[in-house]
């Protein structure tokens, strides 16, 4: 029997149930969420627990708990929904204007308050009813981008982390380095030596996931000391001030980061490597006019970025 043919058998609206039951573990929530009655919705979990063999979701005591195939399955499910969704969302003719479409973009906090802010203020402009999700991303999420990027609109990150995906530069920045003013004199100048002797606070520190500045260091042969790890920029003072740590961030945010109280900007001690961040896409949107309507609002805001920089 061909995929087709075995495809044209399933109710596709299980889907929809099993997306439910995953997330909520629970028919009588599951069956609220969908607005479903309690007996509907229990025989539609009837009907995966046979085509599945598996029971999904077992009693544990008062509650339920997902069997390890339903936690396989819970992120096949969600990206397998939000593909659906978006391929009767298609439509022949579209205006931005007219538009009530959601686009989701991963990136990091300090994305956010940069091109996701500007690009979030020309689509009010543009089109009033579309809606931007910016979601924080992780290092398993950019471990696994061509699997996640099927599901979502783009990723904004820097070159050096996603590969063989199109992309589209959006602006340049640089490192600067954050202290507390207390530990740090105004006349102070940060050295190679005060960088080998100081903590560190840092963000993103795995093998796979890591700022460029920070890589830098170490192929300048310094082996940063580590205090702590945050995966924010934008919470990152908070770990710096009244302590004698030093942390990197990029140029964009330090009218951000310096209202934190006690935090001073200095320079680094050697010639830091600007950053190119990119949005980043799967290539099945690429004849999209919705995404490519898209990706031009990311470069507009992204040259008014570089201006104001």
């Amino acid at each position: 029997m061909t995929d087709h043919a075995q495809l044209s058998r399933l109710d596709l609206n299980l889907l929809v149930s099993l997306d439910a039951l995953l997330t909520e573990r629970s028919v009588t929530r599951a069956a609220e969420r969908l607005h479903l009655s309690q007996p509907a919705l229990s025989a539609s979990l009837s009907k995966l627990r046979v085509h599945f063999g598996d029971q999904i979701l077992a009693r544990r005591g008062n509650s339920y708990e997902l069997t390890p195939l339903a936690v396989r399955l819970a992120e096949h499910t969600s990206t397998a929904l939000e593909s659906a969704r978006r391929v009767f969302e298609t439509q022949a003719s579209w205006s931005p204007s007219e538009s009530t479409r959601e686009f989701s973009i991963y990136g990091s906090d300090y994305g956010f308050v940069t091109i996701g802010r500007a690009v979030s203020a020309l689509a009010a402009q543009r089109a009033p009813g579309v809606r931007f999700r910016f979601m924080l991303h992780n290092p398993t999420i950019v471990d696994d981008a061509l699997t996640r990027l099927r599901s979502v609109d783009g990723m904004v990150i820097p070159h050096g982390h996603v590969t063989d995906m199109p992309y589209a530069d959006l602006w340049r920045d640089d490192w600067v380095a954050i202290v507390d003013e207390k530990h740090f004199g105004s006349d102070d100048e940060l050295t190679m030596q005060r960088i080998s002797e100081a903590p560190w606070a840092l963000t993103f520190q795995s093998r796979t996931a890591f700022t460029s500045a920070a890589r830098q260091i170490q192929q300048l042969g310094v082996e940063p000391r580590i205090a702590v790890v945050v995966e924010s920029f934008l919470s990152l003072p908070h770990f710096i001030v009244d302590t004698d740590r030093i942390g990197l961030i990029q140029s964009a945010v330090i009218p951000t980061v310096s209202a934190v109280p006690g935090i001073r900007v200095v320079p680094l001690p050697f010639a830091a490597t600007p950053i190119v961040n990119a949005l980043w896409w799967h290539p099945v949107h690429g004849r999209d006019p919705e995404h490519a309507w898209m990706r031009e609002l990311f470069a507009e805001a992204a040259r008014s970025l570089d201006g104001s920089s």
